[in-house]
């Protein structure tokens, strides 16, 4: 293993969040080794497109990668993919691969993100049952999708949402089956539930909540239609699932960390072994905005934690505290969210659905504790301010689009 002053740094798992602790790493001055190991053989990618654009063929697969070869090359960052690691040995500080190589460390960081949430019905290991996480997952989607074909996706979650959109951009037959009584129901109000439903249904799309699936009729092996409780028959030449991700915990749980919804972590990203640190969608870590842990499920966190743990590695440990957002494009709509809207008491819209462009806030006690703005990036990052310094406000004033939202930020003190 190398020194202290140098030591050899293993990420598990080359997605965003791997990569860009690697190479915030070397920004930070680390000189020593890092190895950078995915289980997927391309170079790091970025995940957010696959649904949107790279699904609809208005991009390919070298428009995903954050960075080329030569970057990880001239940084020294070793990169080692295909590969899959199959334990940690914490007492030799080895790093076991599948295949048998074993790699020693000072310290590991995880970044092993986490699967499709899949789809517990008999018939769904059918080969035209697809789920999307990775870039192999969206090119077996893709060639399933032709003109007039008939696509039903289960769940209507953003992920849902995003591939209906994408598929009807290329003229392929959608229906959207969700069992709460709305779409977007775990991470919105039900005014946005309402309009997304709206804009859905006037592309083509056949949306239908509270429904639940009796099972999945098949021929020859694969799904021909999926059976709704009711006797409803739904006609599918394809079937995409998206129903949620589970962390992926295994690596940590079998090496004796501390797991829960999640792997466990510190402010600064450390499990319960000094040595290890977690990150992304995989990590579970108390947030100083929420007032209490989370593991969160987005882009810009995974991309914060990941310079946190830079940071921690190099002596700094400077805490995570960062607000949550999100973001999901869908047909010509751009909608931004920050802050987790969950425990609001009131909702107040500025701005017409009807135009396709207007924001919405979530208030608890008069303070904003969220916004989802649709087509408004100027309101987005105005908000962002405003859920992150907890501002109180009026529905008289945030409904009134005379009155600016700059208004509402508290004053910069200048010495």
């Amino acid at each position: 293993m190398s020194s202290t002053s140098d030591p050899k740094i293993v990420i598990v798992g080359a997605g965003q969040a791997g990569a860009e602790v690697a190479t915030s790493l070397r920004q930070q001055g680390h000189a020593g080794r890092i190895q950078l190991i995915g289980e997927e053989a391309q170079l790091p990618y970025r995940r957010p497109p696959l649904s949107k654009a790279y699904l609809a063929g208005d991009a390919d697969s070298d428009s995903l990668l954050i960075k080329p070869r030569a970057t990880y090359d001239k940084a020294q960052i070793e990169l080692i993919v295909p590969a899959q690691v199959a334990r940690i040995d914490r007492e030799a500080r080895r790093v076991v691969m599948t295949d048998g190589r074993e790699e020693e460390y000072d310290k590991v960081v995880l970044a092993t993100g986490g699967q499709p949430r899949r789809l517990p019905i008999q018939g769904a290991e059918a080969p035209n049952v697809l789920y999307l996480r990775t870039q192999n997952d969206v090119d077996a989607i893709r060639a399933e999708l032709q003109p007039q074909r008939r696509m039903v996706v289960i769940g209507g979650g953003y992920i849902g949402l995003e591939v209906a959109a994408s598929a009807r951009k290329q003229d392929v037959k959608v229906t959207v089956l969700e069992s709460a009584p709305r779409v977007l129901v775990r991470v919105t109000a039900p005014e946005m539930s309402a309009f997304y439903e709206r804009v859905h249904r006037e592309a083509g799309v056949d949306v239908r909540t509270d429904v639940s699936i009796d099972r999945l009729e098949l021929n020859q092996g694969r799904v021909v239609a999926v059976i709704l409780a009711d006797g409803a028959r739904i006609d599918a030449d394809l079937v995409v699932v998206g129903i949620g991700l589970v962390p992926n915990v295994d690596l940590a749980r079998n090496a004796g960390l501390d797991v829960g919804d999640g792997i466990i972590v510190d402010e600064f990203g450390r499990t319960s072994d000094p040595n290890i640190l977690a990150i992304g969608d995989c990590a579970y870590q108390p947030n100083a905005w929420l007032g209490r842990p989370a593991r969160i499920e987005s882009v810009p966190n995974a991309m914060e934690q990941a310079r946190t743990a830079a940071t921690t590695l190099c002596g700094k440990a400077i805490a995570h505290r960062s607000v949550p957002w999100f973001w999901s494009d869908q047909y010509d709509l751009k909608l931004q969210m920050v802050g987790l809207s969950q425990g609001y008491d009131q909702v107040v819209l500025r701005g017409d659905p009807a135009g396709r462009s207007f924001s919405t806030f979530y208030l608890r006690e008069g303070t904003i504790i969220a916004t989802d703005a649709v087509n408004r990036a100027a309101e987005f990052m105005i908000s962002k301010r405003l859920v992150a310094d907890r501002v109180q406000a009026t529905a008289a004033v945030l409904t009134d689009e005379a009155q600016p939202l700059q208004a509402l930020l508290p004053l910069t003190i200048k010495n």
